[in-house]
């Protein structure tokens, strides 16, 4: 009877030892208990602007100012990565942003894509900056976007695009001469009007 009771206890123990060594081991852990992502807060400022145009120069140099201040700068090229939608991700990025800075630079008005950010900025009743780069806001108008190419509703979409250019022609903007002008104290004062339209929409 004593011998019985002594293996009945060894037993316990050893199940018990096992068991405890099961729990310290990550692996053996309940596979229930899963970590919350942390939600990444919307860009407070949306940048438009034609690629080749300004993507290394005044664009690029705008959002790296803005970036070092504390802000949420949305540069396509900066903050797309491959497999991204193109159109959902931008759609995205301006209707949640707080300003939107439209930089005009000469052959703007060529690409559809630079358009119809525009387009939604205005329509969204977004704050926004234009920045004449290199441009006068007389200069700007809505071509032939589409090469001759037929489109569904392209004239629906030059209308539009043209209304959309035309709203924004007449908001107070800053102007930029690559040649003439002195990049450090423009990228300041374009940042300080950037800050400012932010800090009254919130």
């Amino acid at each position: 009877m004593l011998i019985a009771g002594k293996v009945a206890v060894i037993a316990a123990t050893s199940r018990l030892q096992a068991l405890s060594k099961c729990f310290s081991r990550p692996y053996c852990r309940p596979n229930h208990i899963q970590t919350v992502p942390v939600p990444v807060p919307p860009h407070d400022v949306f940048i438009s602007h034609r690629g080749p145009d300004t993507r290394r120069n005044l664009s690029g140099l705008l959002y790296d100012h803005l970036l070092r201040l504390g802000h949420r700068p949305f540069l396509d090229y900066r903050n797309m990565k491959a497999g991204d939608k193109l159109s959902e991700k931008i759609d995205t990025a301006i209707r949640d942003c707080k300003v939107g800075v439209v930089v005009f630079s000469p052959r703007f008005c060529e690409s559809s894509y630079c358009l119809h950010e525009l387009t939604l900025l205005i329509d969204y009743k977004k704050r926004v900056i234009p920045i004449f780069y290199n441009v006068k806001p007389s200069q700007l108008r809505v071509g032939d976007i589409y090469n001759g190419t037929c489109v569904s509703d392209q004239k629906e979409l030059e209308i539009r695009f043209s209304r959309a250019l035309e709203e924004a022609k007449n908001i107070v903007g800053l102007d930029f001469n690559s040649s003439k002008g002195y990049w450090s104290e423009f990228l300041q004062s374009a940042s300080d009007a950037i800050i400012e339209q932010i800090s009254q929409s919130s």
